[in-house]
């Protein structure tokens, strides 16, 4: 089938993209997937020659701190193997992000110097086998720097032609506003995208989904299902009301999500990750479901109470003014 798309900056992209972390056994009670290379290629095959036109990766994503980059070369060395045609390979957007430090001992922080910055986003691209990268994100803000001097280095690296186009990655409302104000809309060249995590499970700061709408960007939920060694909970218990109407329409609890998602907002893009085929064509049922007023309205007030804001997301930078 035909997948629907949506605006991505410059480009049109799925409507639905991939998230590639689970690839890279970024939770433990996945570590069999590293065992098995060939099917992790396949994954990213499969979504490649269904329409999938966004794969999202990281830097950071690997199964230990002294296997840095595993993601990116998972990523690149599929996308290189992939038999897709010329026309093809040049719809799809790999989007990359940077700026999360990993270390011995698994020690971790957030890094946004210039210098850091540059030395990321090369190595970026060479484990993914690019010249120039399509779509970089800020993977997180520093806490020890002040946000304009840190988001001006993510500018430079787009001044430098090092990335096509740039986004963020959980970034707050009025951080994002700065963003757009210092970096321009995507129409200027400027953020293109939002990454955030966002779920039934997890829907803080609804005012950056608002603040997309308003310019143009995309907001790509991360962990749509709740996160990994969460998602299983979808569908059961509090959110039963997403097997309930998937049962009603003869799909999923995770495609209901999906077309839920997709239905909360036009720049709303999912990138689900998966690490078996059959979860890459459960999720792409999604596209095809349309939800009812009625159902929108079942699904939403059976939401329960938001989850704990992610702890990891530490304090915020101080702003310049």
């Amino acid at each position: 089938m035909t997948l629907p798309q949506r605006a991505l900056g410059p480009w049109e992209v799925s409507a639905m993209g991939l998230g590639c972390m689970p690839l890279s056994a970024m939770s433990p009670n996945r570590m069999e997937i590293l065992n098995d290379p060939e099917g992790a290629v396949a994954v990213i095959h499969a979504a490649l020659d269904a329409g999938i036109t966004l794969i999202d990766t990281a830097d950071i994503y690997a199964p230990s701190w002294d296997t840095f980059g595993h993601n990116e070369r998972l990523v690149g060395a599929a996308f290189n193997s992939w038999n897709g045609s010329s026309e093809a390979k040049n719809k799809v957007v790999i989007a990359t992000k940077g700026g999360i430090t990993r270390g011995p001992k698994e020690s971790w922080g957030q890094e946004s110097s210039l210098d850091y910055l540059l030395r990321a986003v090369e190595a970026s691209a060479l484990r993914l086998g690019v010249n120039q990268i399509k779509l970089w994100q800020h993977h997180r803000l520093d806490p020890s720097m002040v946000f304009e001097d840190q988001f001006e280095n993510v500018l430079a690296l787009l001044e430098r032609g090092l990335i096509e186009r740039i986004g963020v990655s959980n970034y707050n409302a009025e951080q994002l506003r700065r963003a757009i104000k210092l970096g321009g809309t995507p129409d200027q060249g400027g953020v293109i995208s939002v990454q955030n995590q966002f779920s039934p499970k997890y829907r803080h700061e609804p005012d950056v989904m608002q603040v997309c709408e308003e310019f143009g960007i995309a907001y790509l939920p991360w962990s749509p299902f709740g996160g990994i060694g969460r998602a299983d909970a979808l569908g059961a218990g509090e959110y039963g009301a997403f097997r309930e109407v998937g049962l009603t329409l003869g799909v999923s609890a995770y495609a209901t999500a999906i077309a839920w998602l997709l239905q909360t907002s036009p720049t709303v893009i999912p990138i689900p990750g998966a690490t078996k085929l059959s979860s890459v064509n459960d999720s792409l049922i999604g596209l095809t479901v349309s939800l009812t007023d009625e159902e929108m309205s079942l699904l939403n007030s059976s939401l329960p109470g938001n989850a704990p804001v992610d702890e990891h997301m530490g304090e915020p930078p101080p702003y310049r003014s």
